[in-house]
């Protein structure tokens, strides 16, 4: 026994049982436990409230790519409509310019066919007038002035039966 009581191995184990006995009797290990248990509890919910984060993104991502769908077929729609209503737009205009430019065929027509209308009412007063004065000067150089008197006494005379 004197051997072992010399010996630094045994006293170096006999230290180590003391420190392990104090550390139990001062409950370390139980502490360092609930220590270890508090933090894997901190790691289990940072875990958890990443996957409740995840999944939530996973649902905005969703949502905003249906968003992003919904949009594309409203502009989709919005695009087919403009069109459309161009088409008409254009339909409409082609419409009225064939109608306008009837209306302004039929009244350059009208003011033609008035001015040809005028042109012949003027070309045929004139024609009465040179006719009238030719005959005037015809009779007036083929007939004496007794004829003449004649003539009237006869037109004159021919009239009241007519007005009679």
């Amino acid at each position: 026994m004197t051997y072992l009581l010399n010996d630094t191995s045994f006293w170096a184990t006999v230290a180590l049982v003391i420190f392990f006995g104090i550390l139990v009797w001062a409950k370390v290990p139980s502490i360092i436990s609930k220590q270890l248990d508090d933090r894997a509890d901190k790691i289990r919910g940072d875990l958890d409230e990443a996957r409740r984060m995840r999944e939530e993104a996973q649902e905005l991502l969703s949502s905003f790519q249906r968003k992003q769908r919904e949009a594309e077929a409203e502009a989709e729609a919005i695009i087919e409509q403009a069109k459309s209503d161009a088409k008409n737009l254009r339909e409409e205009a082609r419409v009225e310019l064939a109608a306008r430019m009837e209306r302004r065929t039929a009244l350059a027509e009208q003011r033609i066919a008035q001015a040809e209308a005028h042109a012949v009412a003027e070309v045929k007063a004139l024609a009465a007038d040179l006719a009238t004065d030719a005959a005037a000067r015809l009779i007036a150089e083929n007939t004496k002035k007794a004829d003449h008197t004649k003539r009237l006494k006869d037109d004159l005379a021919d009239l009241e039966t007519k007005l009679n």
